[in-house]
């Protein structure tokens, strides 16, 4: 076992001065400002290579750290800063008489701050730089100043980050020092950036060697805590970004709540990878991190329009933004209510003026106007939530998740569903077409983000029923077969021709026209839906309702995994499906592709599982 240190005794002081500081920053941000604000105070500044020189050049003060030390910097810059008179002055403990005999026999001075940044390691590995570029991209005086400053936090304050400046100097300004709150503050920061820059380079050389990293260091920054986790008892509850990464979107407005930002991470991946791969405006509504619907920008028919309370002159102002998203509410509108929405392109404020009319809980887009930014700030009272996602964000190649003690991680499924998984045709019908394709993506990239088991049925480009979470395959074709079915039954002349009252709310127009077309009343319940009427509504008969849905046709249907028995297909032809695309690989494929065949169906390979937990 290895013998353990006793502590050091020495003074225990709150606020202490800084007297001198030394320098050593790769990104100089604000360095000037900073240390012509200490060199006002009288604090001594030592400092190194480029930083003393840009000190230098703005007028200030600076002694060389190699002046100091009595030792020339060395091996190529190297050695700089490796030097007892260095680490004595960080590590001496104040108020410890042997402490400050040996230093004034050696000739150290105290040092009372430090201020670095580390050479830009993952930033060298990010720009495919050599092994060997990399290798000398690894700090090692910096480390080794920061931990021996941060160890010393008793006494001297670590500075890692231009953002910590004027932290500091505003309690220097008040205090006089650094009190002990901020200098621990300082060194937890610090030993959390030590721990994530070991953590990459040990992963790095790890894969160097095409070898598992032996330890995985993942260091969170806290940005802003929630109100509270999944419920109202889970507290506290965090949102943290990764060291070294900011989060993948901006608050424009409102406080997002855990389950808010969940939808977004989802939808938002969801709608970009529609736009990508179909080339058009794409839009996504969420609950309870699945999508209610889901949709890319395809021109409205005279009946949908109709059917989705859509007026001409709405009609013809519809950008390609507001459009996608008019169809992904309208996949199931039901559910859709107090949605978390995402739509691929900027949004305007003809999209704006839409959501606006919407029962829903916040928004993730790439950018806003300002006439559309001011309509949704505007909204729910003011506590609508807006998010701007940031550009050209990576979330790294795998991702991690915590659960009951356990860490899991993956490589994150970042596989784009394209026109090229839907070449392989299996069926006697082998004919797709570009609409067929377009929608047996968007059913495909939609159940991706889809708790599974999934599936989903597409048609004109949106979903229009989703089944989620479901542990039979069979179930899953059943619950979003059941929504195809009031989808498609929202069009029938008898659900378009529904007597309201004016005054009625549009959300209780959609729910009165799904109980309508469900038919299931209880007596109370038929006695106050009937009040939303002019006159009582004549019933949709079970017959009118298989009538109608013989007019279904041209739906595409995609699971997430394998249909394992044909009863999914029997169970899809009932609903008008003509195209089907799955992942394939069942011991049942055949009996399954022969089903296909039987109802005239083509059924696709697509060799690509989509499982989502």
């Amino acid at each position: 076992m290895a013998h353990i240190l006793t502590a050091v005794e020495g003074s225990q002081v709150d606020i202490v001065p800084v007297r001198r500081a030394l320098v050593s920053v790769s990104d100089k941000t604000g360095i000037v400002d900073f240390c012509t604000f200490l060199s006002s105070k009288g604090v001594e500044l030592l400092s190194t290579g480029g930083t003393a020189k840009k000190l230098r050049e703005a007028g200030l003060e600076v002694q060389d750290v190699s002046d100091y030390t009595g030792a020339a910097e060395c091996l190529d810059g190297r050695v700089k800063t490796l030097h007892p008179k260095v680490h004595g002055g960080l590590l001496a403990v104040r108020g410890n008489e042997q402490h400050e005999k040996q230093m004034e026999e050696q000739g150290m001075k105290p040092i009372d701050m430090t201020i670095l940044n580390l050479y830009p390691f993952e930033a060298t590995v990010a720009k495919g730089a050599g092994f060997e570029q990399c290798i000398e991209n690894i700090d090692i005086g910096g480390p080794s100043m920061l931990r021996s400053t941060a160890k010393n936090h008793a006494f001297t304050a670590i500075v890692t980050s231009p953002e910590q400046y004027s932290k500091i100097q505003e309690e220097i300004e008040s205090n006089g020092g650094t009190s002990l709150a901020l200098r621990k503050g300082l060194a937890a920061q610090a030993f959390a950036l030590s721990a994530a820059y070991d953590s990459s380079i040990s992963s790095w050389f790890a894969n160097q060697l095409s070898s598992d990293a032996p330890v995985t260091a993942r260091v969170y920054k806290p940005e802003f805590p929630l109100k509270y986790g999944c419920n109202p008892h889970q507290k506290p509850a965090y949102i943290s970004s990764r060291l070294g990464s900011d989060l993948p979107f901006e608050i424009k407005n409102g406080l997002p709540g855990y389950i808010n930002l969940l939808d977004a991470a989802n939808a938002w991946q969801l709608v970009v990878e529609l736009k990508q791969a179909t080339g058009l405006a794409a839009a996504s509504s969420f609950k309870h991190v699945s999508p209610a619907g889901a949709a890319v920008a395809v021109p409205l028919t005279d009946v949908e329009a109709k059917a989705y309370e859509v007026t001409d002159e709405t009609r013809a102002s519809l950008t390609p933004a507001a459009l996608a998203y008019l169809r992904a509410r309208n996949a199931d509108p039901m559910c859709s209510f107090g949605d978390f929405c995402a739509i691929s392109d900027e949004v305007d404020e003809a999209t704006a003026k839409y959501l606006k009319k919407e029962v829903s809980d916040g928004i993730v887009a790439p950018s806003y106007t300002p006439e559309a930014l001011e309509i949704l700030k505007s909204k729910k009272g003011g506590k609508f939530i807006v998010l701007q996602a940031i550009a050209n964000y990576h979330p790294g190649d795998v991702e991690y998740r915590e659960v009951y003690g356990m860490t899991f991680s993956q490589k994150r499924n970042d596989v784009i569903i394209g026109k090229d998984h839907m070449q392989k045709v299996v069926t006697s019908k082998t004919s797709l077409g570009d609409d067929a394709v377009r929608d047996l993506i968007v059913a495909s990239i939609c159940i991706k983000y889809t708790q599974s088991n999934s599936v989903g049925f597409a048609k004109d480009g949106m979903m229009v029923g989703v089944g989620a979470g479901q542990q039979s395959r069979v179930d899953c074709v059943k619950l979003a077969g059941r929504k195809v079915t009031t989808w498609y039954l929202r069009q029938h002349p008898k659900v378009l021709a529904l007597p309201f009252k004016e005054g009625v709310k549009r959300q209780d127009r959609v729910n009165a026209r799904v109980r309508y077309i469900e038919g299931d009343f209880t007596v109370e319940e038929k006695a106050r839906w009937e009040q939303q009427f002019t006159e009582t509504p004549a019933p949709l008969t079970e017959e009118e309702k298989a009538d109608f849905m013989k007019g279904s046709s041209g739906v595409s249907i995609s699971s997430d995994a394998f249909f394992p028995f044909r009863d999914s297909i029997d169970h899809a032809s009932k609903l008008g499906v003509t195209f089907v695309a799955q992942p394939g690989g069942s011991v049942q494929d055949k009996q399954v592709t022969e089903a296909c065949d039987e109802y005239g169906m083509a059924m696709c390979f697509t060799a690509t599982r989509l499982f989502h937990h």
